[in-house]
């Protein structure tokens, strides 16, 4: 069935929230996988533990607060590789009936932010990004919300790929888990308050 309509027997949940990175030990643990450890840390907060399931995704359904009482959440990290990701992210909105892109939040790295900043983004380009684009291509649609980690750009041309799959120095890591953590509270302000209260909080809009 179609994508973003009401089908299926049963209530629709209120949220998607997909954090992005490459299955396997390999890539534990790299500036790729920044949006998985996100959502790792929002299913530990919750109590809950990401498993394996149809979809190609490892998932965790839940419940946050939101402006009128508990919201249906799913967390979910894309089993596929990067590039695939938007084949595991549309049979979860079909599979959780998700009713529009806007309820859709993905946390990524973003080379075009430095270690340390995080930023919170509605629609809009995708910076060359792998897996926004296989979302975008599968979703037909860039509507939906970035919860973006910086993870600084190489220092040399033509490396971005070695720089996001390697892994990451001690005085780095320390400020990647502090937006990894911020990143988790970036999503729960979004449900509880709206995009834009978050915006404002850690975009740096008066």
């Amino acid at each position: 069935m179609g994508l973003f309509g009401r089908i299926g027997k049963g209530e629709p949940y209120d949220w998607l929230v997909v954090g992005l990175g490459n299955p396997g030990e390999k890539y534990a643990g790299t500036r790729h996988n920044v949006g998985e450890e996100a959502v790792r840390l929002l299913a530990e907060r919750r109590g809950v533990t990401l498993k394996g399931g149809r979809d190609n995704a490892l998932v965790a359904e839940t419940r946050l607060a939101g402006p009128h009482g508990d919201q249906r959440v799913v967390l979910a990290f894309p089993i596929t590789f990067m590039n695939e990701s938007g084949q595991a992210v549309s049979g979860l909105v079909r599979r959780y009936r998700i009713e529009t892109p806007e309820q859709i939040i993905v946390v990524q790295d973003e080379l075009d932010l430095p270690p340390g900043e995080l930023k919170i983004k509605a629609g809009g380009g995708l910076a060359g990004h792998n897996g926004l684009r296989s979302i975008t291509q599968h979703l037909k649609t860039q509507d939906y919300l970035r919860v973006r980690i910086g993870v600084g750009k190489p220092d040399h041309k033509n490396v971005g790929k070695g720089h996001v799959l390697s892994k990451v120095p001690k005085h780095e890591r320390e400020l990647l888990d502090i937006q990894i953590a911020n990143a988790a509270d970036a999503v729960e302000l979004i449900i509880a308050r709206g995009v834009d209260a978050a915006m404002q909080r850690y975009n740096g809009k008066p």
